[in-house]
């Protein structure tokens, strides 16, 4: 299996996930504010979704 090296993709790819790395805390507080106000089924799933890219961003997997 080989190894993902994130600062070997080309410029436009690298700069693409430093934009939604920076983004996505702003976009989880949102979610999880709207899911405690109006929690739906999609609102559920999209906060979960949301907080498995953010803890993959926080522990360097992406």
């Amino acid at each position: 299996m080989a190894r993902y090296y994130r600062y070997r993709l080309p410029p436009w790819a690298l700069r693409c996930i430093i934009v939604i790395e920076r983004v996505t805390l702003p976009i989880l507080i949102f979610q999880l504010i709207r899911t405690l106000f109006f929690p739906t089924t999609l609102d559920v799933f999209l906060l979960g979704l949301l907080v498995g890219v953010f803890i993959a961003f926080y522990l360097e997997w992406i």
